[in-house]
């Protein structure tokens, strides 16, 4: 039997949602960029529709292609879907959310994420929840900080080195921990 991929769901789901908006309004869709992610040279972008007078869902998308000098590697692409529910009023001040991040990943001789001399490449998905605040900047600019928390699901192919061997082991692992971190320069229409 064929398994889904966790990223077709996802991409049907938000599209169901984008879809399910009865009439675009002023203020209702913004485009934003990661500033934390734009400061490791990871290109992004994110997409954000206004669902309800206190609901969003948006999707956002990065990729890193880049490999550092000898050997060493952080190269991923990553696809995060959110739901968000607004205390005051969509895009303005504190809100809380769920998201569901699926990645790709080849990271290779990075000490302080356990790959040092050796290589792993995989994928992994998962969920967690996330709050976060938006500051209004002026009319369609504004400022917003999340931090989120949840479970990743990560399955990889382990080699001895960053550039050489054969896969020495598959990995699997459940991580619980940050899952979720930026601040975003936002854009609304």
């Amino acid at each position: 039997m064929r398994q889904t991929s966790p990223i077709i769901i996802i991409l049907l789901a938000l599209a169901a949602c984008f879809t399910a908006t009865p009439k675009a309004q002023a203020q209702s869709v913004a485009v934003k960029t990661n500033l934390l992610y734009d400061a490791t040279l990871t290109p992004n972008l994110g997409v954000e529709m206004g669902l309800g007078k206190r609901t969003t869902a948006q999707l956002s998308y990065g990729l890193n292609p880049w490999k550092f000098s000898e050997g060493k590697s952080m190269r991923h692409w990553q696809l995060i879907g959110e739901g968000r529910y607004w205390f005051c009023s969509k895009f303005n001040g504190h809100f809380l959310g769920v998201h569901t991040p699926y990645l790709l990943y080849n990271v290779a001789d990075i000490k302080w994420l356990g790959t040092e001399g050796e290589r792993h490449q995989g994928w992994g998905a998962g969920a967690g929840i996330s709050y976060g605040y938006s500051w209004l900047l002026s009319r369609h600019w504004n400022l917003e900080a999340t931090v989120g928390v949840g479970y990743l699901y990560l399955k990889s192919d382990k080699y001895p080195c960053a550039n050489c061997g054969r896969k020495q082991e598959g990995i699997k692992k459940h991580y619980f921990g940050p899952t979720q971190a930026a601040i975003n320069l936002i854009y609304q229409f």
